[in-house]
């Protein structure tokens, strides 16, 4: 039942985004040739007819669903804010675009029929783009907003029936009450080792009888689904749950008590007809690595080329700040555990580590030069390892690469620490624009890094950028 109305959601998500696209490319032809806008830019002859930019809308529209499933706009979870939404349509609606763009040209230089055509307008792109961000985001707002009413008025809400009310029950519990999009109503829980003071209740829901009950409870409370949410001691006691669930045509899932070892998503999946559980899957796999790769290049690139002539004043200032290289290499550890080494401006005497050994970084260290404390509030020591990210060996998004040596510590403290390894080292991440950088709580750090790689998309990774550049503004500042 999850899935059917899932499902249902994005279904609906799905036609609203489409018909928002499609309305946002008419309107966009109907504004740059046939409105007061032609008074502003003046159409060169001959104008395209209108018959063109309509044999041409059903590509377009389809490709603004196509980006938002790349987006992850339609894998729905938890937690989920609006601007997060917001961002993810932007970043979907921008490669929607591009796409559209690449196709045109394409077809346009390898197709002679279709040489007679006019190009699409430029300013019909851009009209698009921003009427595709309003449409679209304001038409899922809408849709979610009338499924939240119908729900809250009781209609249509599926009575949901929770097997166990330990702590595995009470997660399910949470989840579906926090859930209030996907149109359930927890009806209680059922359990025979319930204490008496969960029979009072938990947020509300009690405890309606031992599992043998299940049966009865189900007629009486009309239920369409059940959870088993039993500890692997109990598992036994569900056989009876799922011949009635069976017989009764009930909908019956069964939630693994692997809460204990799964940190990151687990993954459904299938060894020659045989269900497995993958433990702590991420998101940023196959062609969401490669899209990520492909803007980590880009923009890396740009910067590098941007920045060539900044670098090159910089590097003249460490020069004369104190003797030695211009560039400090340092051994960190990226994806999957392996050691890469990262490049970085100078900040600090040659011979900074020779007394101390390894030590963790302060803002204020007292062994950096006068330069080199002014690159450091600036973050401008950090601008080489865009050549790291060219290379491969990090992302500019991601959590931030440590030293082997404090690596070592971390992994026997710190539970699901490596975890974070899961994915390509940044040189900015989730936990660093929330505040949680340099001599602060590791394990906020961790559970910050463990929620963007569980939650990665590439709207959350422009979200990020454009956070850390407003922050590295007012810290220089």
């Amino acid at each position: 039942m999850l899935r059917r109305h899932n499902r249902l959601l994005v279904f609906l998500y799905v036609v609203a985004d489409l018909l928002s696209a499609a309305a946002a490319f008419l309107l966009a032809y109907y504004i740059r040739f046939e409105s007061w806008f032609t008074t502003v830019v003046p159409v060169v002859p001959p104008q395209p007819p209108f018959i063109q930019y309509l044999l041409t809308l059903p590509v377009i529209a389809a490709l603004v669903p196509l980006a938002f499933q790349i987006q992850g706009l339609y894998r729905l979870r938890r937690g989920r804010t609006r601007v997060d939404d917001f961002f993810a349509v932007l970043v979907g609606s921008i490669l929607a675009v591009l796409a559209g763009v690449a196709i045109s040209l394409y077809a346009r230089a390898y197709y002679p029929a279709l040489q007679e055509f006019h190009p699409i307008s430029r300013a019909v792109w851009g009209l698009f783009l921003a009427m595709t961000v309003l449409f679209t985001y304001t038409s899922r707002e809408v849709v979610r907003d009338l499924l939240l009413r119908r729900w809250r008025a009781g209609i249509g809400l599926k009575r949901v029936l929770v097997v166990g009310s330990g702590d595995l029950g009470r997660m399910v519990a949470d989840r579906i009450l926090d859930h209030s999009e996907l149109g359930f109503k927890l009806v209680g829980f059922m359990d025979d080792q319930a204490t008496m003071s969960d029979t009072i209740g938990y947020r509300g829901l009690p405890v309606l009888g031992p599992i043998s009950d299940t049966p009865e409870v189900c007629q009486n409370e009309q239920v369409d689904d059940i959870y088993v949410a039993l500890p692997l001691d109990q598992h036994l006691k569900m056989l009876g749950v799922v011949e009635f669930a069976s017989r009764e045509c009930i909908n019956l899932h069964v939630v693994p008590d692997l809460l204990q070892f799964i940190a990151l998503r687990a993954r459904l999946e299938d060894l020659d007809g045989l269900p497995l559980i993958s433990i702590n899957d991420v998101p940023l796999r196959g062609f969401n690595s490669v899209v990520k790769r492909i803007t980590d290049i880009a923009l890396s690139a740009g910067v590098i080329v941007v920045g060539a002539i900044p670098a090159a004043i910089v590097s003249l200032l460490i020069k004369r700040s104190s003797p030695g290289p211009v560039f400090y290499t340092q051994e960190r550890m990226g994806l999957d555990g392996k050691a890469f080494k990262v490049y970085k401006f100078r900040s600090m005497p040659v011979d900074a580590e020779n007394a101390s050994g390894p030590v963790w970084a302060r803002e204020d260290d007292p062994r950096a030069t006068r330069v080199g404390r002014w690159l450091r509030r600036s973050d401008f020591d950090e601008l080489p390892q865009f050549w790291n990210v060219l290379r491969g060996d990090m992302s500019i998004v991601g959590p931030r690469p440590e030293r082997p040596f404090f690596v070592e510590q971390f992994k026997h403290r710190i539970p699901s620490y490596m975890l974070r390894h899961k994915v390509k080292a940044g040189i900015t991440g989730w936990a660093q624009v929330n505040g949680w950088r340099g001599n602060t709580s590791l394990e906020k750090r961790i559970e910050f890094d463990l929620y963007y790689i569980e939650n990665w998309s590439l709207s959350l990774d422009f979200k990020i950028m454009w956070l850390t550049v407003l922050r590295g503004l007012n810290r220089a500042v």
